[in-house]
């Protein structure tokens, strides 16, 4: 499978965290402050959903499901939107997810993060936002919730800790208050790029 990014990409860095830990808040900020495209894998894989196709079908079925979408999707998905933005500095949220995902992401797409936000929250904390921000999504409730929790915990703490090896994990306090969190994620931003 070949990249369909053609242009030269910047990807200067991952958010990760658990489910209402922030990212997808944290990262419309940098856009704001810093200019990157923020791309979101969940807004990618809902919007994909939102279209009716097949593979939206099949990804609604793995979401509901608390299932993690095969990655050669989530990374077309990504790699089209990163073509189209008309960008060539990223900062992706959400996403790599497990050990698949990274692999696939970095070979596919040939982008390595120049340094990965952690927003780390506990997950009584996450639950109780998850439950208050009542976003009509289909996935916010408490069974799924749990899901995902459990799906975080075993997929994606790995990566956290696979960065965190390679010296490229900056873990952030998420369980702050939203413009605390930004004033670190700001430092830890302005110092990275």
């Amino acid at each position: 499978m070949e990249t369909p990014v053609d242009a030269p990409i910047k990807l200067n860095g991952l958010s990760l965290g658990g489910p209402g830990s922030g990212k997808g808040t944290q990262c419309a900020n940098i856009v704001q402050h810093f200019s990157y495209t923020h791309l979101s894998a969940g807004d990618l894989l809902r919007a994909e959903i939102r279209s009716g196709s097949e593979v939206g079908s099949m990804i609604q079925s793995m979401i509901s499901e608390g299932r993690i979408v095969p990655s050669e999707i989530t990374v077309k998905l990504l790699c089209k939107a990163m073509e189209e933005s008309g960008n060539d500095k990223f900062i992706i949220d959400g996403f790599p997810r497990n050990e698949e995902n990274r692999i696939i992401f970095e070979n596919v797409a040939k982008i390595k993060p120049a340094f990965v936000l952690f927003f780390d929250c506990p997950e009584e904390e996450l639950e109780r936002r998850i439950m208050n921000r009542n976003q009509g999504r289909e996935d916010d409730n408490l069974e799924t919730i749990k899901k995902r929790f459990k799906v975080f915990v075993e997929s994606t703490l790995p990566i956290v800790s696979y960065y965190e090896s390679k010296g490229k994990l900056r873990k952030i306090n998420a369980a702050k208050p939203s413009q605390e969190v930004f004033e670190e994620v700001k430092y830890v931003f302005a110092s990275e790029t």
